[in-house]
């Protein structure tokens, strides 16, 4: 399949690494974008990058996704050279089992493994104990000596894969956010003379806990913010429909909850109707665990109108997180139509 957007971006998105509070590599690609895109670009004290497209009116929206990736910190390194780490993001410690990894240190990256102690020795009591993060053990293959002096404790881990096409789906690590994040810059590219100001807002550290967006609601006072994330795709073999969330193909998802917030209705009736005056395929999501940055713009700076576009994913938080191509276009497609349509003429008071 063909994709319908600037997959090369996506790809250098998606591969680049960028962990909670050290998104720079990451920054790097958006300001670049954003200098081709926007009217002005600042970066604040925590790393958020704003890109603002200047409106023709008073009305502002900010338009939010984040930049940092699940990942690790170095917190011990052994006398045999093994890493021993602290995770920077909810892991589920089922799926890091033989990963290769990359391990950023201040003399360049370093590649290793996640360890995996081979069935044949391990004791019927070994077999039943449930694995954990905090078991996870990084080799580089080098003598413990030679590790002690290329790696220091704080330095970041993150998964070693590549972004490829799969059917007409694209799978890689970190779609969550970047997906989402390369979904909002294309909007900025495709976003010429509104009447809204809008700020795109490349946020840092929200797998920690939206802190990101949390501290650029000090500084971003907005009528209306749109946040974009993932959301969950479990339509595979084995989840009964309920559990499903979303399906893949069936277009980019509106939020109407998850667990950090209950989107402004009004804004949720306006981006429905929106879709379905663009013909751009649409579905609800009814998320029922996680936060996304869309909460933390409804409490950072007063009562705010929210609301959110999702682009579903399966395997969220592995390194073969799958969206498809369809669905990226039709969030590209909704975000940029919205933002387009947005004049403040719309009450969204309740």
């Amino acid at each position: 399949m063909a994709f319908d957007f600037d997959f090369d971006l996506l790809r250098e998105l998606t591969e680049t690494s960028g962990v909670p509070g050290y998104e720079d590599r990451v920054r790097d690609h958006v300001r670049a974008v954003f200098d081709e895109a926007v009217d002005e670009v600042r970066t604040d004290s925590m790393g958020n990058v704003i890109g603002t497209v200047e409106g023709s009116g008073d009305y502002e929206v900010a338009v939010a996704a984040h930049m940092d990736e699940i990942g690790f910190m170095v917190k011990h390194v052994t006398d045999d050279g093994f890493l021993k780490v602290d995770a920077l993001g909810g892991w589920d410690p089922r799926v890091l089992r033989a990963q290769r990894v990359r391990v950023h240190t201040q003399q360049g990256d370093l590649t290793g493994v996640i360890g995996s102690v081979p069935p044949h020795t391990l004791s019927a009591e070994d077999r039943e104990k449930d694995d954990a993060v905090e078991d996870v053990v990084i080799d580089l293959g080098r003598e413990g000596d030679e590790v002690e002096e290329l790696v220091a404790v704080g330095d970041l881990v993150t998964m070693e894969q590549t972004t490829v096409e799969m059917g007409d789906t694209v799978t890689g690590k970190a779609l969550d956010d970047r997906v989402c994040l390369f979904a909002m810059l294309e909007a900025a590219r495709e976003l010429t003379d509104p009447e809204a100001t809008v700020h795109f807002c490349a946020t840092v550290q929200e797998e920690v806990g939206l802190r990101g967006a949390q501290a650029l609601g000090v500084d971003v006072d907005p009528d209306l913010a749109v946040a974009l994330d993932v959301t969950i795709a479990s339509d595979v073999d084995g989840v009964e429909a309920d559990k499903q969330v979303t399906r893949l193909g069936d277009g980019a998802a509106i939020k109407l909850k998850d667990g950090s917030v209950i989107t402004n209705p009004k804004v949720t009736r306006r981006l429905r109707d929106v879709a379905e005056a663009e013909g751009i395929a649409h579905q609800l999501e009814v998320l029922p665990a996680g936060g996304t940055d869309t909460a933390a713009f409804q409490t950072a700076n007063g009562a705010k109108p929210v609301g959110a576009i999702s682009i579903p994913t399966r395997y969220l938080h592995t390194v073969t997180e799958t969206a498809h191509g369809d669905d990226v276009r039709a969030a590209i497609d909704l975000l940029a139509a919205f933002l387009a349509s947005e004049d403040g003429g719309h009450d969204y008071s309740l």
